[in-house]
């Protein structure tokens, strides 16, 4: 018997796990609008060199009359954003209507206010020299969710979820009310980093507690719903950024409902699995007497005792009580192989997700119905990648959609820049396939890592994750140099992860590993019937013969 058992008799899947699922994922609706955020809040409007004498400190006549006696036009008969003739600042001769001379806008920029009203481009002048300055600031933001990642992960691990899932909650919604009001362009990029780094707090905790407390047969219904979450917060994003266009109050109301978040996080309950392999058993009964309270079962609650806590779980039990490090993810060879696979998944996936997602104002039109068009198609895909798990297994799912998207990617970098449309729908169904990935690579390596270094593992790939969100914003800027670039690395990058995966084992319907010794049983002997016991996978060694013995397989 084992801790599945143990779920399986005080409900399931029931009451218990679907209030703290609705819990846990309502706050995750508002984590993807904050990392698409600067789509909106760092938009570049359009925008000229400001004349004193045509705009009289104002910027509501954007189009002047006189305009073209006072900025050049490019080669695409467009009014030049940098630059001005020389002398044209201050008095107006009607009779030149041109100069051979140009020069830097010296008196600062007009700025279109008909689609945005404000964003930190036209509030800091992040334009012309200072334009790579909104990519460095998206990139500070994502070191953020680096560092978070990388220190979170190991906390967790030991010290719990719940308690670093709180104060992520916390930290998410002072940091972001920082961000929306304080007045300088380093405050704005510091505290958003703090909102980086409790993103990963939030995501990393969520997952685990529900992967803790969800039955092997739910596994994939869940994961899907955590990464369905996301989907919905794209949505939710494009309608309150069409509502709200002043940055300022557009950034605090994606960050004000993690006050309220924090204070009814308290009631959500610490992994009782988690609980269980720290040896703090009473913590654990309470929390399964709850679950079995709110589940209706009663009279299962009133038996749970330490004795039949230890009957459930005598094999984590005797497991030799040795501290864990994060050198256990590349200690012993299956470890090794899940780690660095992982890496390399993770990094890519993030890469080419927030590479295709970001800097929608490239593809032209109407920036709320392009970030709709990218959100909503993560719906049939990450629908479709569901199934794939469920029928064709993990590994297979985790290939299949890195690689398809990269060469989706790689198709439409050498496609011509005036077939918009084209490009549109490949981009976005490139995005759609790393979104696929990203609610496999959740799940499947949350069923990779064990227990015990579950938050560490998790930790350490989502760092990988947030340095290939870190480099995206920074490959756009590539598009100056040539067009082909970007979407042709990020092709290439999701391909090469994509092959990585294939040296990974299946998880699909198997039970959690609870130690790093059940991992590596689990790469010696792949021909592990699915649905056995904890007692039955470590009394069956299927390495000795090619025909294991028989064993009745436990349902779920």
């Amino acid at each position: 018997m084992g801790f599945n058992d143990l779920l399986e008799s005080i409900g399931g899947m029931g009451r218990f796990q679907i209030l703290e699922v609705f819990m846990l994922l309502i706050p995750m609706f508002f984590m993807a609008s904050h990392n698409f955020l600067q789509n909106f809040t760092a938009a570049i409007p359009q925008h000229r060199c400001r004349f004193p004498v045509l705009d009289n400190g104002t910027v509501d006549n954007f189009y002047h009359d006189l305009l073209s006696e006072f900025v050049p036009m490019d080669e695409n008969k467009k009014h030049e954003t940098c630059q001005r003739f020389t002398g044209r600042q201050s008095i107006i001769l009607p009779n030149i209507t041109q100069w051979n001379h140009t020069e830097k806008c010296l008196d600062g920029w007009v700025y279109d206010s008909s689609v945005f009203a404000s964003t930190i481009v036209t509030e800091w002048n992040l334009v012309c020299d200072a334009r790579k300055m909104r990519q460095i600031a998206q990139s500070i933001y994502m070191a953020g969710v680096l560092v978070g990642a990388f220190f979170l992960g190991g906390l967790s691990d030991r010290f719990g979820r719940k308690t670093f899932l709180i104060g992520s909650y916390l930290v998410m919604g002072v940091a972001g009310t920082c961000a929306a009001f304080l007045p300088s362009f380093v405050t704005y990029c510091t505290f958003r980093c703090l909102c980086g780094m409790a993103f990963s707090g939030i995501a990393l905790n969520t997952i685990s507690l529900i992967l803790e407390w969800t039955p092997p047969n739910r596994r994939t219904v869940m994961g899907t719903l955590f990464a369905y979450s996301f989907t919905t917060g794209q949505l939710l994003l494009a309608a309150l950024a069409y509502g709200i266009r002043n940055w300022r109050w557009l950034q605090f109301t994606v960050s004000a409902p993690y006050y309220i978040f924090f204070l009814y996080s308290w009631f959500i309950p610490e992994s009782a699995r988690w609980l269980i392999l720290k040896g703090r058993h009473t913590e654990a009964l309470r929390h399964l007497k709850r679950a079995a309270w709110i589940n209706g079962k009663y009279a299962e609650g009133k038996k749970l005792s330490e004795e039949v806590l230890r009957s459930h779980m005598q094999s984590e039990m005797k497991q030799p009580k040795r501290s864990t490090s994060p050198l256990d993810l590349i200690r012993t060879s299956g470890m090794r192989r899940i780690t660095i696979c992982f890496m390399l998944v993770w990094f890519s996936t993030s890469f080419v997700f927030y590479g295709v997602g970001m800097d929608l104002q490239k593809f032209g039109g109407s920036i709320f119905l392009l970030q709709s068009i990218f959100g909503a198609i993560d719906i049939p895909a990450k629908l479709i990648t569901a199934i794939m798990m469920s029928f064709l297994g993990r590994r297979i799912t985790q290939v299949s959609v890195m690689i398809l998207s990269g060469v989706t990617l790689l198709c439409n970098a050498f496609v011509p820049q005036d077939l918009k449309i084209l490009r549109i729908v490949l981009s976005a169904l490139g995005k759609g396939c790393v979104a696929g990935s990203f609610s496999c690579a959740y799940l499947y390596s949350g069923e990779l890592f064990p227990t015990v270094l579950r938050q560490t593992g998790m930790g350490l790939v989502a760092m990988n994750a947030r340095l290939g969100s870190m480099v995206a914003p920074l490959v756009l800027m590539l598009w100056e140099i040539s067009p082909i670039l970007p979407p042709a690395i990020y092709g290439v990058a999701a391909i090469i992860s994509g092959s990585a995966a294939i040296f990974l084992i299946e998880t699909v319907n198997q039970l959690l590993p609870d130690t790093v010794d059940d991992v590596e049983s689990r790469f010696r002997c792949k021909t592990l019937p699915k649905n056995v016991t904890k007692e039955e996978e470590l009394a069956l060694n299927p390495c000795e013969s090619q025909t294991p013995k028989k064993l009745p397989v436990h349902t779920v």
